[in-house]
């Protein structure tokens, strides 16, 4: 049989290819199947209208609204400079608020005659800022006439589906589109299990699409959402339990620490006592290290939580049991400065074959891109022989060139900056699968955890070590209180006055070339109205030398600059020789100087809510007081502002993350853990559905444990090669 079937039929041939193109390059489209799972975002009821009083800021939205007014104004401007340029200006309304519509130029004729006060519409654009009002400058519309035939079928189902649009093609023309492919969702193979489908009375899979997308009533939308997030989570977790299944049929070396060795050693010249939570994360990873397959374990800790002391004695355990334990650090600054605070906690232990050294010490070595070839051959030398117990680096140890006598521990820093290919590249390095251990000081909610990193077991690190300070937290709103700002420098200037250092955070470097495509194009109106770039290092730190911080000693740190010369500037600052660090956030991660209590981020606003609180998180690591400060040109109404008052409101990281997730939906969140658009959950709600998640995982391992090649269930086997391709399988949730 020569027929495609219908769902992967390709949607040019349907839709034509200019329409099939825009959802390809913008939406990511590209079957019939793919545009049915476009789901609509909400449904607008005839009557019922959005509210414009809480329209985001910066997003594509669509509302239907009732003109109230409209005026048409004539200006002068470059392009006419004899006062013939026209502006039209629509206010719209639905009782709960007022917009602001704007059409410049030659596209004022059409709207002019067409938006009459009293006309509903469907309106779509971006939503912007201008003068301190919202506004949509030249939106799509669709008039709601209700009369002609065509429009009253389209709308007649009393729910209209509002779907994720762009700028290039409007929710109603998706709507078309998904009319038109609509009866293919009767061909539409069920991946769930006959059983579990019936047993959780879930509709059949054409059934949940019909209803999906031209629901008669709102139990419908709840029919067909309840199936489509069953079936995301389902086959998420197959594809999950499936890796699990496969990992816990390698082989590994159990390795037991010996009863008076290094780790025994360690212990008695700490100079404190571990937490409880410390204690219980590590008998976690004993037992798994004790155990002959390889251990899979996430460590998630709150910046500052002593994950790096963790991680120390599980690589010391496996020394002492005769193996060698590699760390993976994401940045060369980073797998320096864990050298250092390595080989300083360990002291004479850290001597191996060295005078001085302790009898059952062993040799910690550093391997990194940039170091001198002598260095690096006595490096590589001492891995292939075994001299060297722990090794750490950057990428640089998955080259081919590096060998290890034995490894036995892979610990990796910073999960969501390392990919599996270099996972898998680093565990071809032992003579079994090494056992492996990920650190990560961003707070992932249990759900996530089970979605994203589903192939390993998680442990929590909740606690903060005594003796760590709190960080006071404020919002400056440098365009509504600019004298805020000039507090903020005098701030810095008192942390400095009393022995203090301060890091003040950039968007930007600042040496970028300007796009000359981009200064060749005429800007119109509304661009002129848009953001202003975003404030970078070198700017900001020339402003502040010469300015409000005159006579303090100001370095700047970023990604550009040559690794020796960044591995000085941050042992100057480490050294207290510098006052003020102005950085990119190559100082997100892992940045440890004590003596550092203020930071101030610009722009602050331009970053996400965990990478906040993980830059937050490198003031306050000493006995001094802690102070962050979040500058923003930001509107106080809009959602950027909440999002930077949540950040000051808590140190909570678990707390933020569900702030982060609910703001910026999962498909960001799980976008860089899985490869592409297409794993990408669009029914599932990481947070709200939970105990979804938590049952199909349950399922699954089940479905698994009965079946691993799944031969009995064509269907699912059919949906987990649409969610993943062979390579994507190995590659899922490691992104």
């Amino acid at each position: 049989m020569d027929l495609v079937p219908a769902l992967e039929e390709p949607l040019k041939k349907v839709l034509g290819p200019p329409t099939a193109k825009v959802m390809a390059e913008h939406l990511g489209l590209h079957t019939v199947g793919d545009l049915l799972h476009h789901y609509p975002r909400r449904y607008e009821e005839r009557g019922q209208l959005t509210h414009l009083a809480d329209l985001p800021m910066d997003e594509h939205v669509t509302v239907v609204a009732m003109v109230a007014d409209a005026r048409l104004h004539t200006f002068a401007s470059s392009k006419a400079p004899r006062g013939k340029g026209q502006r039209l200006e629509v206010t719209i309304t639905d009782g709960s608020g007022r917009l602001q519509l704007v059409f410049f130029g030659n596209g004022v004729h059409k709207p002019h005659k067409e938006l009459l006060p009293g006309t509903r519409a469907m309106f779509a654009g971006k939503v912007s800022v201008f003068n301190r009002r919202l506004q949509l400058a030249h939106p799509a519309y669709e008039l709601l006439r209700g009369d002609s035939e065509e429009t009253v079928e389209t709308w007649a189902g009393a729910l209209i589906p509002i779907y994720p649009a762009t700028a290039k093609l409007e929710s109603w023309k998706i709507g078309k589109a998904i009319q038109t492919v609509l009866p293919s969702a009767q061909e539409a193979v069920d991946p769930l299990p006959d059983t579990l489908r019936e047993g959780r009375g879930l509709v059949a899979l054409p059934e949940a699409l019909l209803k999906i997308h031209r629901p008669h009533t709102k139990a419908d939308i709840e029919d067909a959402r309840s199936r489509l997030k069953w079936d995301e989570a389902f086959v998420l977790q197959v594809a999950l339990a499936r890796r699990r299944f496969a990992d816990a049929q390698l082989p590994a070396v159990a390795r037991r620490p010996g009863p008076d060795g290094l780790l025994t050693a360690f212990d008695a010249r700490l100079p404190f006592t571990l937490t409880e939570g410390q204690q219980k994360v590590s008998k976690e990873i004993f037992d798994d290290l004790a155990t002959e397959h390889p251990m899979h374990r996430l460590l998630q800790g709150e910046v500052g939580s002593g994950k790096t002391m963790v991680a120390l004695r599980a690589m010391l355990a496996v020394v002492d049991a005769g193996g060698q334990a590699a760390m993976l650090a994401p940045t060369e600054v980073l797998a320096q400065q864990h050298h250092r605070s390595i080989v300083e906690m360990m002291g004479e232990l850290a001597e191996g074959g060295m005078l001085g050294g302790a009898e059952q010490a062993t040799k910690v070595v550093l391997l990194t891109g940039s170091m001198g070839a002598a260095a690096r051959r006595q490096a590589l030398l001492g891995l292939v022989t075994g001299e060297a117990g722990i090794v750490i680096g950057t990428h640089a140890l998955i080259e081919d060139k590096v060998q290890f006598h034995d490894l036995g521990l892979v610990v990796v820093d910073e999960q969501h900056r390392f990919g599996v290919e270099q996972r898998d590249a680093l565990r071809g390095k032992g003579k079994q699968p090494p056992h492996l251990l990920v650190m990560t000081a961003t707070p992932i909610p249990r759900t996530v955890a089970m979605t994203v990193f589903g192939d390993l077991e998680t442990s929590v690190l909740d606690q903060l070590p005594a003796g760590r300070s709190p960080i006071a937290s404020h919002v400056v709103p440098a365009a509504d209180k600019p004298h805020f700002l000039a507090r903020t420098w005098e701030r810095v200037r008192e942390e400095v006055g009393n022995g203090h250092q301060a890091y003040v955070v950039c968007p930007r470097i600042g040496d970028e070339e300007d796009d000359p495509k981009k200064a060749g194009k005429k800007k119109s109106p509304e661009d002129e109205a848009e953001k202003r770039p975003p404030l970078a290092v070198l700017d900001v730190a020339d402003h502040l030398a010469k300015g409000p911080l005159q006579g303090l000693k100001v370095e700047v740190l970023h990604g550009r600059m040559h690794p020796d010369d960044k591995d000085a500037v941050m042992r100057r600052f480490a050294a207290g020789e510098t006052d003020v660090l102005v950085a990119t956030t190559v100082i997100e991660v892992g940045v440890n100087v004590p003596n550092a209590t203020a930071m101030v981020i610009m722009d602050a606003d331009r970053f996400g809510v965990s990478q906040l609180h993980q830059l937050r998180g490198r003031v306050g690591r000493g006995s001094a007081a802690g102070l962050c400060l979040l500058v923003t040109e930001m509107p106080e109404a809009g959602a950027a502002r909440q999002r930077l008052n949540a950040v000051a409101a808590t140190l909570d990281g678990f707390e933020l993350s569900r702030i982060d997730l609910e703001q910026r939906r999962e498909g960001d969140v799980l976008g860089q853990a899985q490869s592409g658009a297409r794993t990408s959950l669009r029914m599932l709600a990481v947070i709200e559905d939970e105990e979804i998640i938590a049952e199909a995982r349950e399922e699954a391992a089940g479905v698994v444990a009965a079946d691993p090649e799944l031969t009995g269930l064509p269907g699912l086997r059919t949906a987990l090669d649409a969610l993943l391709d062979e390579e994507r399988e190995q590659y899922l949730e490691k992104g």
